[in-house]
């Protein structure tokens, strides 16, 4: 259902952690995703936040493509905690990103 791979998600884990450190690489990353890419990465950090739950996926999706008027590096990144919300999302659709943000390392 995710357009997006368990890798990327990891690597934008990591650089949002870094944030102070890697804020422009973060930016650049984001701006390499194409739309369903960017969509699955917001809808995963609002499943993070609760702000929908695992088993509303389709329409935190349907929400992410209809409410995507920002670029989505700006909107993560002004973000509070994207890192926490990503990881607490993946593991709320029963992903575990452990092992691919410990490849990246």
């Amino acid at each position: 259902m995710l357009e997006i791979s368990t890798d990327k998600v990891a690597q934008v884990i990591l650089l949002a952690h870094e944030m102070e450190r890697a804020e422009n690489e973060l930016r650049s990353f984001l701006d390499t995703l194409n739309e369903d890419e960017a969509a699955s990465l917001v809808a995963v950090m609002w499943i993070g936040r609760e702000s929908y739950g695992p088993d509303e996926l389709k329409e935190a999706l349907s929400m992410a493509y209809a409410e995507a008027t920002t670029p989505t590096a700006d909107y993560l990144i002004g973000t509070p905690h994207l890192a926490d919300h990503l990881e607490n999302g993946l593991e709320a659709l029963g992903i575990n990103a452990t092992a691919a943000e410990d490849d990246l390392r």
